[in-house]
């Protein structure tokens, strides 16, 4: 007789933005004349870049020739975008990460919920709080992270690293030891960045306890401000300690087209056993590879027009977060974020709790954000804005919000 994955029965409810979008549903439902602005769900609105979009037509008409025609991709990717990233993302900054080093998938998302199965069950975790959902959920259908209090909103086997106003929203080192870390800087939800000197302590840290980290650089491309990291390897010792994950969804737009990798240095070892080789191992017999058509996109990326493009429509993006930023700051809001990142994180007004000011501006302003609760219990009377909507969608949701 078959039987299911019981851990999967004791993840709580539905995934976070499904119930947020059923919850949309239902109001849109109910009240269709209303013009309903969502800045909840960090998808991107703008359309991908001139350069990307010839590649595109480019590659199809590849396919459409049987002298170039290509079939499945190399499980690892192909070697013309795996090494205009290294060079690009990596070796233009001074970080020692070679071309062979680099997998290519279909996005952050995948890579960072299928890495932990290259990891013993008995590990555990330590994550942000407020955290991006998928690392919990995902190490929760693993088996890794014991049982769920309801009431504290925590699980009992993993370790939470508070993410606080007091702290700017950066984790402190934690009392217990865990065995995975995840980091994600820019930070997803609250916005916040780290410090090159606080990622060397983590990258110190690791390497003294024997612990792995898992950096989520998926934001990178919207740091501001000089004195910080745009990848961990920057730092000293990260290359037999961290495993870095990226994304091209919000430096050009993939949302729609699928594209990232993941850095595994062959330095990185866990009792003696290579991890580039395991996710190598794991990465060729569970993943087909990423179309040539897409990789063809992402390698258009790093041309000089290419950067050139995508930088113009990051700072769209940033001028938005500047936008939200003033302009809730301007009617009393609490802010943070906003800077090195496309979010910005705002204080609920007092006495409501993060759904209650979820229904209030979806009810009120017709205005879709993302409760901070979501992500975690210290996430709790904060609540999440993405920068990703339109400029126009974006000034005219900030009036609203202002006026009530």
């Amino acid at each position: 007789m078959a039987k299911v994955n019981d851990n999967y029965l004791k993840l709580p409810g539905s995934y976070l933005f499904s119930t947020i979008g059923k919850k949309v549903n239902a109001y849109v439902a109910a009240n269709p004349d209303k013009k309903i602005i969502r800045l909840g769900i960090g998808d991107v609105t703008q359309p991908l870049v001139p350069v990307v979009i010839s590649a595109l037509h480019g590659a199809v008409d590849e396919m459409a020739d049987a002298a170039s025609f290509r079939g499945y991709a190399p499980d690892l990717g192909y070697d013309f975008l795996r090494d205009a990233i290294a060079r690009c993302d990596y070796q233009a900054r001074g970080c020692e990460i070679s071309a062979d080093e680099i997998f290519i998938s279909d996005g952050a998302k995948c890579d960072s919920g299928n890495i932990q199965e290259i990891f013993s069950v008995d590990n555990k975790i330590a994550v942000c709080d407020p955290v991006y959902p998928v690392y919990v959920d995902t190490n929760v259908m693993a088996g890794r992270t014991g049982t769920y209090d309801p009431e504290k909103e925590t699980w009992s086997d993993v370790i939470y690293m508070p993410c606080t106003a007091e702290n700017d929203f950066a984790p402190m080192l934690p009392e217990k030891t865990p065995d995975l870390i995840y980091l994600c800087f820019p930070n997803n939800p609250t916005g916040a960045m780290i410090t090159k000197s606080r990622l060397q302590e983590w990258v110190d840290y690791a390497n003294k306890t024997g612990a792995v980290i898992i950096y989520d650089a998926a934001y990178e491309a919207y740091i501001s401000e000089a004195d910080k990291p745009h990848s961990i390897y920057e730092c000293e010792g990260a290359r037999t300690c961290a495993i870095e994950l990226h994304s091209f969804s919000k430096n050009a737009g993939f949302t729609g087209v699928r594209l990232g990798y993941t850095v595994v240095p062959k330095e990185l070892q866990v009792g003696g056993v290579a991890l580039h080789g395991l996710w190598a191992r794991r990465h060729g017999t569970k993943y087909n590879g990423t179309p040539y058509i897409v990789q063809r996109a992402g390698e258009a990326v790093y041309s000089e027009a290419g950067q050139a493009q995508i930088k113009e429509q990051i700072a769209y993006y940033k001028n938005n977060a500047t936008y939200i930023l003033e302009g809730l700051k301007a009617a009393g809001y609490n802010v943070s974020g906003g800077v090195n990142a496309p979010y910005i994180w705002l204080k609920a007004p007092e006495g409501m709790t993060t759904w209650e000011f979820f229904a209030y501006l979806l009810e009120k302003a017709n205005v879709v954000g993302t409760p901070g609760s979501g992500f975690g219990p210290s996430g709790e009377t904060y609540f999440r804005l993405t920068a990703f909507g339109s400029y126009e969608n974006t000034v005219e949701a900030i009036e609203r919000i202002r006026k009530l």
